[in-house]
């Protein structure tokens, strides 16, 4: 249960026909339906964006997780004045609910009690067909991370196939990708002004399909520097059957992200065209204020008698900024929130850590201070009109941009002024550093070190052959060790024992057995053993995963082989974990396999030893007694475990 006393359901926006008649309202002007439970929290999705309409006067309900197997709970919440908003969730639905192996998850962060089964598979285009059934007529928006991510045609890992655009699937009437506020208060604007839905398709950060006897309208978009026009993608069905098209396609689609001068992109779907105008503008210091200085609760809605597990992990977390320039191939963060780091002033953000420091039940622990990325609070460009003309992937790699702003000192100077206030105990940072900006700020690693480090520190280094860092976008591993030194030696300096948390990634495109034997040679030298670790899952529209359909770098267009049989995967994981008792003749096999015997007995730099441990014995016969369990019985489990085939 909360830890802190919920308020009445009146500080919430209603999700109920009743709590609508409650405040007075006769009808609502929207009603955003969400897979997430309701969190009225900053870090959730809808809340933000519904608090957001509702600052601008509008009547706004959430329905959510709602039972989908009907229209009857969408049609209890009556007919909404305006349109529909309609969003998956915080997560994709596909990773929410299945592994890398594609097995089903046994919990949903974003479910009460983590229940499982409260939401479909891509319940963007479910919810957005009962959206339909229940009242004609009524618009139709789809967004969030899940929608977003799938505006163009795009390869479906879990069936293995390319999909058209998600609107074909839903039939809705508008997609708003990225982060949304300005989108949705936009649509919402007008339609009340008294404009159709389509007389909005001259909205940055939408996508739409024209009908087979509608024109393209005619926008610049307000597009200088070297922006205008628009960029033909390579049709649907093109890419479905050329891996040629399909990587042409991305490459054109991921040199179109800059706001400042991206193009409306167009691809065929048949007989109909999709139309993705240039990305929202993104957001200054004064919008990001407004945005996170609403009025949450900051507490799940109080009709829930289970726990959140996702509000319990960041309930007292602070976001200081949103974007990423990094460009990691297979990160999504670039494509949803963009490259554009937008920060939340100090005021905001310390006035956000008294709030919480305030609130009855606080035990002294701010969580994190931080975003997608734990300091790249105000980096950006020193020349802004070298940046709307700019069109590199990555601010970071190869090398880094010598016009980024990589000064650490307005983050050192929050942190001091978040651990001054008044009940703070401790301020973690608990959002991922990037070590290759971090290793260039001595006082910064020293600041993390004396006050911000809980015992450990997370950091992503991702792999350690220089073939995959390339591959991956991430910097070369001597600046992982240079910045592992640094927070050793500062740790050791202060007396503190304090370790870093080091995350990799297994069956990342162009990764190969042998890559992996040297990321675990490389595990053994550092004496990491790492708990977690990562199977790469391909994500719609990310680089690699056009790697790992295609087989080309779509960047350079250049082959790349990639791991995609289980087994395969399952090797490249084992390594990882190469110390594990139960993966030792997994390891073992792989390295006979790769003529690397030298890594197998007693001395220093082997592995694993000669014999296996009487543990890995035990695991080797038990799992061989379970496969042929699993595979008499497979027909039938299959079924459980099997996603949702798109239809």
């Amino acid at each position: 249960m909360p830890h802190k006393p919920a308020p009445d359901r009146d500080s919430f926006l209603p999700t109920t026909a009743e709590e609508i008649r409650a405040r007075g309202w006769d009808e609502v002007d929207i009603v955003f339906v969400s897979g997430d439970a309701y969190i009225d929290h900053p870090s959730f999705a809808a809340s933000i964006l519904c608090r957001w309409l509702e600052k601008h006067g509008f009547r706004v309900a959430i329905l959510s997780q709602p039972d989908w197997k009907s229209a009857d709970p969408w049609r209890e919440l009556g007919r909404p004045r305006l349109f529909y908003a309609v969003s998956a969730g915080n997560m994709d639905s596909m990773v929410n609910h299945y592994t890398a192996n594609r097995k089903r998850r046994n919990q949903d962060a974003y479910s009460p009690g983590g229940q499982i089964g409260l939401r479909p598979d891509r319940p963007t285009a479910v919810y957005a067909q009962r959206c339909r059934e229940a009242w004609q007529g009524v618009p139709v928006v789809i967004g969030g991370v899940e929608a977003s991510l799938r505006r163009i045609a795009h390869y479906y890992y879990w069936s293995d196939t390319v999909m058209p655009s998600s609107l074909l699937k839903s039939k809705a009437d508008l997609l708003g990708f990225g982060m949304g506020e300005g989108i949705l208060l936009g649509i919402a604007q007008r339609l009340d002004a008294g404009e159709s839905i389509r007389d909005l398709r001259d909205l940055r950060g939408v996508a739409y399909l024209l009908g087979r006897k509608e024109d393209l309208p005619e926008h610049d978009f307000d597009l200088g520097h070297g922006g205008g026009g628009d960029v033909r993608l390579p049709s649907f069905e093109e890419v479905k059957e050329d891996k040629r098209k399909f990587a042409e396609a991305t490459r054109l689609l991921h040199h179109e992200t800059n706001p400042q001068n991206g193009r409306r992109l167009i691809q065929l779907h048949g007989d109909r065209r999709l139309v993705i105008n240039p990305p929202e503008l993104p957001l200054d210091e004064a919008q990001m204020d407004d945005l996170y200085d609403l009025p949450y609760t900051r507490l799940p809605h109080p009709s829930y008698r289970e726990p959140v597990p996702a509000w319990e992990m960041i309930q007292d977390s602070v976001q200081i900024m949103r974007g990423c320039f990094g460009g990691c191939t297979f990160c999504s963060i670039t494509m949803h929130q963009g490259r554009t780091i937008q920060s939340r002033s100090p005021r905001s953000i310390l006035h956000e850590v008294e709030q919480i420091a305030g609130a009855p039940g606080f035990k002294g622990h701010i969580s994190d201070l931080g975003g997608p990325t734990g300091n790249m609070y105000r980096m950006r460009c020193t020349q802004p009109e070298v940046e709307a003309r700019c069109r590199r992937l990555s601010c970071i790699h190869p090398t880094i941009c010598k016009l980024l702003d990589i000064s650490h000192k307005d983050t050192i100077h929050l942190m001091r002024e978040a651990r001054a206030i008044p009940g703070v105990k401790k301020v973690h940072i608990a959002s991922g550093i990037r070590t290759d900006l971090a290793r260039f700020d001595e006082e910064y690693i020293d600041e993390l070190v004396e006050h911000h480090v809980g015992g450990h520190l997370k950091v992503a280094p991702e792999h350690a052959s220089p073939r995959v860092l390339e591959l991956m976008k991430k910097p070369e591993l001597d600046t992982f060790d240079d910045f592992a030194d640094k927070f050793r030696k500062a740790s050791h300096k202060r007396g503190k024992d304090q370790y870093l948390v080091p995350y990799f990634i297994g069956s990342h495109p162009g990764s190969t057995v042998d890559d992996m034997i040297e990321l675990a040679i490389f595990l053994k030298q550092r004496g990491y053993k790492p708990e977690q670790v990562q199977d790469f899952i391909p994500a719609p529209m990310d680089i690699a995963t056009c790697m790992y359909h295609t087989g080309l770098d779509p960047i350079t267009m250049k082959p790349v082989d990639t791991a995609t049989k289980l087994k395969d995967r399952q090797v490249q994981r084992a390594l990882m974990q190469f110390f594990a008792p139960e993966n030792y003749h997994t390891v073992r096999r792989a390295l006979l396999d790769a003529d690397r015997r030298d890594l197998i007995g007693r001395g220093k730099q082997c592995l694993i030893p000669d014999t296996p441990p009487k543990l890995a014995t035990r695991k080797h016969k038990k799992l061989s007694a379970s496969r042929k369990g699993y595979r008499s019985s497979a027909r039938n489990r299959s079924q459980a475990y099997k996603p949702q085939e798109p239809s």
